[in-house]
């Protein structure tokens, strides 16, 4: 997949005063793979809702949505699931972990759909990201923070043409965010991938092609 292309979409409890000076709803405008975007605004602008509209995990938007000019509103569900199995993958605010499996068992229900990582792999980037010794830890047991991690490495088990982090980092020290953008760095390049981070106004440590106003 190249292109995503927003045609005039806006969230239904939005009226349009609520998005004036948006740049992105009620806007055409369209996402390239290879490019990195950082999308952000204040609070309650939407950017989770635009993530989730972009994962087909809502519909309730006025509007088009396209991936290489195919509307998603068309799509059955094995296309989702194909969708966000190979296409698009999302790190949720909210992370969307299970809270009884182990940090690794987490892991590695993303990564058994497509066998995109080793075993190995995966437990360098536990490293890399300070958490190896969480790795069989049930997710109960640890702190936001670690919660945090184990969601972006789940993140980067899967092929993806776009990659998208919805305030990804709020719970990171400076020195751990550091390591997961450069993590999230290079894997977006390994996959000639797009980026698209929403934040709050911090533009955290990526090299950005466009900054965008929600």
């Amino acid at each position: 997949m190249k292109t995503i292309a927003l045609n005039t979409v806006k969230p239904d409890i939005f009226s349009e005063s609520d998005v004036s000076g948006s740049e992105i709803w009620l806007k055409n405008i369209c996402f390239e793979k290879q490019n990195t975007y950082l999308i952000f605004s204040e609070s309650g602008k939407g950017k989770s809702s635009l993530f989730d509209f972009i994962y087909c995990r809502r519909n309730d938007y006025s509007g088009e949505i396209m991936f290489d000019g195919k509307n998603v509103k068309a799509f059955n569900s094995n296309q989702k699931r194909e969708l966000r199995s190979n296409h698009i993958s999302l790190v949720f605010q909210g992370f969307r972990l299970f809270e009884e499996l182990t940090a690794m068992e987490n892991i590695e229900i993303k990564n058994r759909l497509t066998n995109h990582k080793t075993k190995r792999q995966i437990e360098e980037m536990f490293e890399q990201m300070g958490i190896s010794s969480k790795i069989n830890s049930p997710l109960s047991l640890l702190s936001f923070g670690q919660k945090q991690r184990v969601a972006i490495i789940r993140s980067l088990c899967q092929p993806f043409d776009f990659l998208l982090l919805d305030e990804t980092f709020s719970h990171l020290d400076e020195t751990n965010y550091t390591i997961a953008c450069s993590l999230i760095a290079a894997e977006v390049k390994n996959q000639n991938a797009a980026l698209m981070v929403a934040s709050l106004g911090e533009t955290y440590k990526f090299n950005y092609n466009y900054k965008i106003r929600l």
